[in-house]
């Protein structure tokens, strides 16, 4: 097998020098929302809508299932559409899921709120004690939901334990690997059954498109999905899967800058007398930093969370002064970006869910870009200084 640098690069895109069409290096975007067909019974090359499969598609999904070395991969509108049929194909009413507590706002209003009105019900444990995944196991229990790191207090658990819980219980495991992306760690090797990805972030990395996947071994549980995708819709248009296809060939290159950026930023904030505390997984004071040494590789992620020493005052002083740094919704792109919590990811959650998982006004979350980090330094000094 190739290498991961490798194998982003040339998966489905080596070209075709037959003879019977044009050789492009990088493979075309298909626009054809149908397909023509030689006879009543068979499509040319598999496919027949664009529904169910696309050429261009077909090029990201097979690139993203080589690096996460899963055998099946289907790409969606976006990280929410892959979730959501995840749990519409393999959950019904009166199953139960089992969550992290410290979980994605979207995710977390997406099984309390939506799925809840059909009668699926999750219960947030903490996961970093299995005994406590355990424990939550019923009879109705029929899918674990896992992020690792979360987002966003960067909380790992033990992906590999609690996969084998799962498999013992009969009980689908699923983990949220967009953060870490299969450059850092590969959920399937360890025993998960389902990967999901906000490709949005990592995957992409340019911060201009919103797309989805989800990746998995079991030809059944494929299934099941395939046909809840073709029936629902929820699909990635070719021209957001040429943007994702092009954005992932970069991907090992700019996770290495991305976690060696984070990593320096993590230590900086760190010693700064105003910042009360910091989430890094690379840190030793991180209380899952021997975790994530052996469970991550080459590196732990571009995402840093802090809580600054001051009021929301001074939190305000502190975007104000703050450059380099833009304030906005998502992570993962090559630009540095910040954002709180309390009123953006997390911000559709009730006052009493955000006391619980302490969201709070003075805290942050950074995507750590992949500019000069001594510039990002000092960007981040100067608004330190002034709250």
């Amino acid at each position: 097998m190739k290498k991961f640098a490798t194998r982003a690069i040339i998966t489905s895109e080596i070209p075709d020098l037959s003879g019977n069409t044009t050789s492009d290096v990088v493979s075309p975007i298909h626009l054809s929302s149908t397909f023509a067909k030689a006879d009543f019974e068979n499509n040319i090359l598999g496919h027949s809508y664009s529904r169910l499969s696309n050429p261009t598609r077909e090029v990201i999904e097979k690139k993203l299932a080589s690096l996460e070395n899963a055998k099946h991969t289907i790409c969606y509108g976006s990280g929410q559409a892959a979730e959501t049929m995840v749990i519409l194909s393999m959950l019904k009413s009166g199953d139960e899921v089992i969550c992290f507590n410290d979980i994605y706002g979207g995710t977390r209003r997406l099984l309390s709120t939506v799925m809840s009105n059909f009668g699926i019900k999750t219960v947030y444990v903490d996961m970093t004690n299995i005994g406590d995944v355990k424990r939550a196991i019923g009879e109705k229990t029929k899918m674990i939901w896992m992020e690792s790191p979360t987002n966003p207090f960067l909380t790992l658990c033990n992906i590999e334990e609690i996969a084998k819980i799962a498999r013992d219980a009969n009980v689908i495991s699923v983990v949220d690997n967009t953060f870490a992306t299969p450059y850092l760690q590969q959920p399937l090797n360890l025993g998960i059954d389902i990967v999901v990805h906000s490709m949005t972030k990592y995957i992409n990395g340019h911060s201009d498109s919103v797309a989805g996947a989800v990746c998995l071994n079991d030809f059944k549980l494929y299934e099941k999905l395939r046909m809840v995708s073709n029936s629902c819709g929820a699909i990635l248009s070719p021209f957001d899967s040429y943007l994702n296809s092009r954005g992932i060939k970069t991907l090992s290159l700019r996770m290495k800058k991305h976690c060696e950026n984070a990593l320096e930023i993590a230590k900086f904030l760190e010693s700064h007398a105003n910042v009360e505390k910091v989430f890094y997984p690379g840190l030793p004071s991180h209380p899952q930093h021997e975790l994530a040494k052996t469970q991550m590789k080459n590196g732990f992620g571009g995402v840093v969370s802090a809580y600054l020493n001051t009021d929301y005052e001074g939190m305000k002083r502190f975007a104000k002064n703050l450059t380099l740094f833009t304030l906005a919704e998502s992570l993962g792109g090559v630009e540095s970006l910040y954002g709180m919590p309390y009123y953006m990811s997390h911000g559709s959650l009730s006052a009493e869910t955000k006391k619980e998982m302490n969201i709070t006004q003075n805290l942050l979350r950074f995507s750590i870009g992949i500019e000069d980090v001594e510039d990002l330094k000092e960007a981040l000094n100067e608004a330190l200084r002034a709250i």
